[in-house]
């Protein structure tokens, strides 16, 4: 049985497009959403892979109505593989109920998990060559005087929270946590 999956992102956009050519390629049913192909809980989405039974075949007018990460769009084709289901991709004409259209897939699968290689290795060779220049990763330090004087304005008690903020820079996440580290100081200085 051919299945038919039409998706759109927003509320204001035609399925109608995906839905003519999913009825022309002779799909028997068609699950239809508007939703974005980021968000992983597309409940149409789910209910078809629910539905659909080995040797049945998903068509999608293409492959980004399915998912906009190559990603997500592996981990699909893996689960619809597991399942015994094809994938039929009318625009990027993709039908893995071939051996060329399972080919092809697999060789965008290649593809796109060297490219996440690549930038993970780019990466890594800019944050070596950043150490080698004496630069570290990660946020700036506060700075410690300015912790230092919001801490003091603190302990005296006359000033909010809001206030300190505004006279010295520092957030308040980072004020709390420098008297944190203040107090365990002073606990691990009086066990001596």
């Amino acid at each position: 049985m051919k299945i038919g999956y039409a998706r759109v992102s927003t509320q204001d956009q035609s399925l109608d497009l995906q839905m003519d050519a999913l009825k022309k390629k002779g799909c028997e049913r068609v699950y239809a959403e508007k939703a974005s192909g980021m968000k992983d809980d597309r409940p149409k989405l789910l209910e078809l892979i629910e539905y659909a039974r080995k040797g049945d075949i998903l068509v999608v007018y293409k492959l980004d109505r399915l998912g906009r990460s190559t990603k997500k769009l592996i981990e699909l084709t893996d689960d619809l593989d597991d399942k015994g289901i094809e994938l039929v991709s009318i625009r990027d004409n993709i039908d893995t109920t071939n051996a060329v259209g399972r080919a092809m897939f697999r060789m965008l699968a290649v593809l796109s998990e060297m490219e996440r290689d690549l930038i993970s290795e780019r990466t890594r060779a800019g944050l070596e060559s950043a150490r080698a220049r004496g630069r570290k990763g990660g946020r700036p330090k506060k700075d410690t005087k300015a912790l230092e004087k919001a801490i003091k304005l603190y302990d005296t008690k006359q000033y909010t929270v809001r206030e300190i903020e505004e006279m010295t820079g520092v957030s308040k996440t980072t004020l709390y946590r420098g008297i944190k580290v203040r107090k365990q100081r002073e606990n691990i200085t009086s066990m001596n």
